[in-house]
């Protein structure tokens, strides 16, 4: 093998490392990750959010919570 071929292997290599690092290390602990606030969702809470526009006015957002 000349020198190309051991750096091609070698950046190959580092990239498919990369790829199985990022696939099994430990993940963090986000609250974030629950809902779009950081905190935790209320059970049983759901929501909606509906935008209603025509062509020419001002839209309006609805948001109804149940």
């Amino acid at each position: 093998m000349d020198w190309q071929q051991t750096a091609a292997l070698a950046v190959v290599a580092i990239t498919a490392g990369g790829f199985l690092w990022r696939a099994l290390r430990p993940r963090k602990i986000t609250f974030q990750s629950q809902s779009g606030c950081g905190c935790t969702p209320a059970s049983g809470a759901k929501g909606s959010i509906t935008i209603v526009g025509r062509k020419g006015e001002r839209a309006t957002v609805h948001v109804k919570m149940q």
